[in-house]
């Protein structure tokens, strides 16, 4: 009998409906570890061998769907990333207009307000360095 038959059997039965990665597996992990227990018991019943424990110790993928979940991992790392930045983004340029205009700094028009609020977003949200534009005509122009 090929342990691994089972424990492969178990495994891949347990990742369905999971969100693919293997620390979702892991979570499961007891749980699956009592179901391939039980499998083996019941393969190995016939033999006199009782299995006291069953564990996985090991969990590797095939390099194609490794590469696969890293990718879908990293990107759901960065798409944390870009909201937790947006959000800081957001709240600064609020901050930035209700501070203007309750110490009355500058009076914007709506339209002025927009370009602010663009021009900070860029400037806050950008992977880069940012550069200096000196504008030398107006908005209405």
């Amino acid at each position: 009998m090929d342990p691994e038959v089972p424990a492969r059997e178990r495994v891949d039965s347990a990742a369905q409906g999971l969100e693919g990665s293997a620390a979702a597996l892991l979570q499961r992990a007891q749980e699956v570890a009592d179901q391939l227990r039980r499998e083996i018991q019941d393969r190995l019943e016939r033999a006199g061998v009782e299995v006291i424990e069953a564990r996985i110790s090991h969990l590797a993928y095939a390099p194609e769907i490794a590469g696969a979940m890293l990718r879908r991992q990293q990107a759901s790392a960065v798409i944390a990333a870009r909201q937790l930045i947006v959000e800081g983004a957001v709240g600064m340029v609020e901050m930035a207009l209700n501070e203007l205009s309750r110490k009355n700094v500058v009076s914007l028009d709506e339209e002025r307000k927009a370009a602010m609020v663009s021009n900070l977003l860029v400037v806050l949200c950008s992977e880069k360095g940012v550069e200096p534009v000196v504008n030398a005509g107006t908005l209405y122009q």
